[in-house]
């Protein structure tokens, strides 16, 4: 096994969460029993259970989006690309944290503890994950608009309707009464 992945499973066992691990390959034997390895595994429905408490993550746009979405915080370990850049956002954002140049067995554990024991990280996460759903902006607005109807600029248009209904109402019975 090569040296990250050691580190990776040595932190696992050592911590008193449960870990679901994505992991293809034979089983480690520095797992710990707290590990659970999964081919494959819906990142989303993982991520929107109320008891995640961390996203070990490589930083790719879809998982960090994901993540952002479902209020979970990240620990980075970018490997290429854009990964880095995604997971220095989140960094500087206060909802997660960049450890893959620097990591070894103690600050890879140092990471993951720092994370999830403190709780700015995830309220810094659901701070930006209230940024992603537009329904509950729109149905902020709608109750804004109706609990302060005296802004005449933020009010519908929709009572002129009935004006211009009954006045083509009007229009079209006196032309009958004209043409019979």
């Amino acid at each position: 096994m090569h040296w990250p992945w050691l580190w990776i499973t040595l932190s696992f066992a050592k911590l008193p969460q449960k870990v679901i691990w994505r992991y293809k390959g034979d089983r480690p034997a520095s797992l710990g029993n707290n590990t659970l390895l999964v081919d494959w595994m819906p990142q989303t429905d993982l991520l929107r259970h109320p008891k995640i408490k961390l996203f070990v993550a490589h930083g790719g746009t879809n998982g960090v989006q994901e993540a952002i979405y479902h209020g979970v915080p990240i620990l980075g370990l970018p490997l290429i690309f854009d990964q880095r850049d995604n997971l220095f956002r989140i960094e500087v954002r206060g909802a997660g944290k960049i450890d893959f140049f620097t990591m070894n067995k103690h600050t890879f554990l140092q990471g993951i503890q720092e994370v999830v024991n403190d709780p700015s990280y995830t309220t810094n996460m659901q701070i930006l994950s209230q940024l992603m759903k537009p329904l509950d902006t729109a149905l902020f607005w709608i109750e804004f608009v109706m609990r302060h109807t005296c802004a005449a600029h933020q009010g519908t248009e929709s009572y002129k309707l009935l004006i211009l209904l009954k006045s083509k109402w009007l229009r079209t019975v006196k032309q009958k009464k004209i043409c019979s």
